[in-house]
């Protein structure tokens, strides 16, 4: 991990107060599906975590949501504009060669990290069946693109405008999907639900983050192997995550 400036190519408005953003930068050449990078954001002390969705020989994309000020003037920047980012960060996905049939289940903005996933295990001609949940329609993004990997995409939302009306389970049931081996991303009830279900596979936690780096300590979970002193044993989601073991973590 390292600072870097990059060039912003392209920052452009795909759904309800979502934005992607492709970025130039020899950063892309160490990356890996499921890490992250910490963005400064002018006039901001703390940096902003933003997942890496896609990845390029020279350059890297990441979508966001637009929450808050830092933000906001993220999805100002223009085309040519220079990004200092601090990354990439945080654990990421390996890839499991033997496995021939994967299911990745997004929920949000749990959903960028899993594209350069699939791309991926498309890219050794696994099947890879993708299941996105939103709380609507507009809100919707990346199923198109999904789809262009040759992947098989399922969309719910929560208010039945599009897709299977509920969550990312009923969209499961209802398009009879089996596959056992599991990465998901998105937020705690979503990752219970999945882990209710599933034994394999890996997931992504959704934190709020400050330093990035596992220093602060401002983003820990608890993990299901305890300490055999203090009968806990947490891990830093920013430094030991974010991405756990479906079967680690304490949900």
């Amino acid at each position: 991990m390292r600072e870097d400036c990059g060039k912003i190519i392209s920052n452009e408005l795909i759904s309800e107060d979502t934005y992607k953003m492709v970025i130039e930068s020899a950063l892309a050449q160490e990356m890996k599906p499921g890490q992250f990078v910490n963005i400064k954001v002018a006039e901001h002390f703390l940096r902003r975590p933003i997942s890496i969705c896609s990845i390029d020989e020279t350059s890297y994309t990441i979508i966001y949501k637009v929450v808050g000020e830092g933000t906001e003037l993220l999805s100002a920047m223009k085309s040519g504009m220079e990004l200092n980012v601090f990354g990439p960060l945080g654990s990421s996905y390996p890839i499991h060669e033997e496995e021939h049939e994967v299911l990745l289940i997004g929920g949000g903005v749990g959903v960028p990290p899993l594209y350069e996933l699939a791309k991926q295990y498309r890219n050794i001609n696994a099947s890879v069946n993708v299941v996105l949940g939103f709380n609507d329609q507009e809100s919707v993004f990346y199923e198109n693109e999904f789809q262009r990997l040759g992947c098989h995409v399922a969309v719910a939302t929560m208010d039945g405008s599009y897709g299977t009306k509920g969550t990312v389970m009923d969209a499961v049931r209802e398009h009879n999907i089996t596959t056992e081996f599991t990465c998901s991303c998105g937020p705690r009830p979503m990752l219970q639900a999945v882990e209710a279900h599933y034994t394999r596979g890996y997931m992504s936690f959704e934190s709020r983050m400050a330093c990035g780096i596992g220093a602060c300590l401002a983003c820990v979970c608890k993990t299901k192997e305890k300490d055999a002193h203090s009968n806990v044993n947490n891990k830093r989601i920013c430094k030991d995550g974010p991405v756990f073991l479906s079967t680690e973590v304490d949900l």
